[in-house]
């Protein structure tokens, strides 16, 4: 059986993912990050979702980061969190620097030591060009440089490179996932804000993809 290592986020994506992998016979240890983000429902949601396929979850305790990261919307509660669609003036403010090298490096030290095959994060075509470290020529190349970091050989995956947030939904209803259960708002709160950029892309995705919305919003 393949062991692979996934960056479970608690959003969407990664929940998404997770039903992805398992239901290719994959054996899943699943990791998600605190780095300090401005609040903790993803990792709340990355727990439960973990509870509910029985897969192994980890939590790695990167917050004495934050610091390092400077001023921005997702680990600095003085700033504000940009509301609509994504674009590339607003969406600045939640750029994380070098976030997911930092994500992959620490998955892939769990993956080596577990001598899983892979690890397995859910970029996707959707993913904006104003993330640096979400494009394709960025992945390709951490790739490899994981390949050489150890003497079991790790490769990173991104299964849905290809596809969109309205594919992805579709297929999460596909494989019955529980979308219900995913967290994406950047403000946290007891429910979704429904106004910053990754609520509104949210809310797009399930329209477009013809299904039910499970989300609660305030707006």
């Amino acid at each position: 059986m393949k062991r692979t290592v996934l960056i479970h986020s608690g959003g969407i994506d990664s929940t998404v993912l997770l039903g992805h992998l398992l239901a290719e016979g994959r054996e899943v240890y699943a990791l998600s990050i605190d780095y300090g983000q401005r609040h903790r429902r993803e990792l709340v949601a990355a727990k439960h979702i973990c509870e509910h396929y029985g897969v192994k979850h980890q939590v790695a305790d990167l917050r004495a980061l934050a610091p390092l990261f400077g001023a921005n919307a997702l680990t600095d509660a003085h700033v504000a969190v940009p509301e609509g669609h994504y674009e590339e003036t607003s969406m600045k403010a939640t750029v994380v620097p070098n976030r997911n090298m930092l994500l992959i490096a620490v998955a892939a030290s769990w993956a080596m030591s577990l001598k899983a095959s892979s690890v397995a994060y859910g970029a996707h075509g959707g993913d904006h060009a104003i993330y640096p470290d979400c494009r394709p020529v960025f992945a390709d190349a951490l790739d490899k440089a994981i390949r050489l970091a150890d003497w079991h050989e790790v490769c990173l995956e991104r299964p849905f490179v290809g596809m969109d947030k309205t594919s992805i939904v579709q297929r999460g209803v596909e494989l019955r996932v529980p979308l219900e259960l995913t967290w994406s708002c950047y403000v946290g709160g007891a429910k979704h804000c429904g106004k910053c950029g990754t609520c509104v892309e949210r809310k797009e995705a399930f329209v477009r993809a013809g299904v039910k919305d499970p989300t609660d919003y305030l707006a």
